[in-house]
């Protein structure tokens, strides 16, 4: 029998086999990675924390009762993020600012780079909050929430800083490219709550740069006091939820003091930590991602001023919008309400851009920047 001539191949088996190895080649690229990104494995969690006051199969716990998606109510939340199209998205490229670091760090000041990461200029000393550098949230490369503004600048321009500060281990706060490349460089501390170390050692962070914290748990790095400060979240990074602790951080230098609020639904830990903590001179609040479908996980613009005034703090700086589409909300929803709500309570606050600098011992007035963005 002849060969067949590659005109009497039939087109569409062709097509089906074209289209089949270029799915394969598609999820192979996304998955690429994917069990380092993930982290810790379980057995490895279990053994990072081991006697640590925890559930009875080994998980954390909020001390309030929160709900969240069960298997049931996800389905439809993922059939709105499939019919969500630009909700959530500027209309605009998001206005970045300049980054300027003096070469002494400012008595109390905060530069933003985006979502939750913050450098802290406190007291002459520099502390680094949730560093996400990273393009995606994600444990894929190619799937999964991508930036919406680039990052103000590279992380290898940042002057040295004295600690680091993770809330949680959740894509968005705790990212494996930004973990890598501050571990090669200094010799910096990793100051994160429980668990959360174990994903730290797998990526190659010393063991002797970690220190895992417990809610009420402090540390003296640098000459500033830090201290893990309960939270209302959750954590994980693969199926397995609540395997490491979920916090936020008071710092506390000889003259000012600082509260870094991570991902928390609203708790009556402020006004703890308000009374037993403070007063403080900032207080960074998470302001987006909210919905009524997790009421307990994400503080509303109107949650964060209530926090503000819970913590007794002077200024408040809104994080955790703007550059991440986490929600259902429009882009600019989070500020415009916070300012509403910040203007009938009387709170001060201000709103920088991607990158831009905050020197809060002279504070400038506040500048409407997104509104043309959205």
């Amino acid at each position: 029998m002849s060969a067949l001539r590659p005109s009497a191949i039939p087109a569409r088996p062709l097509l089906i086999t074209s289209a089949l190895l270029g799915a394969a080649a598609t999820l192979a690229s996304a998955a690429r990675g994917l069990p380092l990104a993930l982290g810790a494995t379980n057995a490895q969690l279990r053994a990072g924390t081991a006697g640590a006051a925890r559930g009875a199969d080994g998980t954390y716990r909020n001390t309030e009762p929160s709900t969240w998606l069960s298997p049931r109510t996800a389905i439809p939340v993922l059939a709105l993020l499939a019919r969500r199209g630009r909700t959530g998205r500027p209309s605009l490229p998001v206005p970045l600012a300049p980054v300027t670091c003096p070469a002494a760090a400012d008595t109390l000041a905060l530069t933003w780079f985006g979502h939750s990461t913050v450098l802290v200029e406190i007291d002459g000393r520099r502390v680094l909050a949730d560093p996400v550098w990273g393009e995606r949230v994600s444990p894929s490369p190619l799937i999964g929430p991508r930036r919406m503004h680039p990052v103000p600048a590279p992380l290898a321009e940042l002057p040295p800083v004295d600690a680091v500060l993770i809330s949680h281990d959740h894509y968005d706060h705790l990212d494996l490219p930004t973990v890598r490349a501050l571990a090669q460089a200094g010799q910096t501390p990793f100051v994160v709550p429980l668990g959360v170390g174990a994903h730290l050692r797998r990526w190659g962070v010393p063991d002797e740069r970690i220190i895992e914290l417990d809610w009420g748990g402090r540390t003296r790095v640098a000459g500033l006091s830090i201290t893990c400060a309960e939270a209302r979240h959750f954590s994980g990074r693969g199926l397995r939820r609540d395997t490491t602790l979920w916090s936020s951080w008071a710092i506390a230098g000889p003259t000012r003091n600082v509260y870094v609020c991570g991902d928390t639904g609203y708790t009556a830990a402020f006004t703890r930590a308000g009374r037993q903590l403070g007063p403080f001179d900032l207080a960074v609040l998470p302001i987006g991602a909210y919905n009524e479908r997790w009421p307990d996980v994400h503080l509303t613009p109107e949650d964060a001023v209530r926090a503000h005034r819970d913590l007794r703090a002077a200024v408040l700086v809104p994080v955790h919008w703007a550059t991440f589409n986490l929600g259902f909300h429009p882009w600019s929803e989070p500020v415009v309400r916070l300012l509403r709500a910040a203007e009938d309570d009387g709170a001060q606050l201000t709103v920088p851009r991607p990158g831009e600098r905050i020197d809060l011992t002279a504070p400038s007035p506040l500048r409407d920047w997104w509104t043309a963005t959205a």
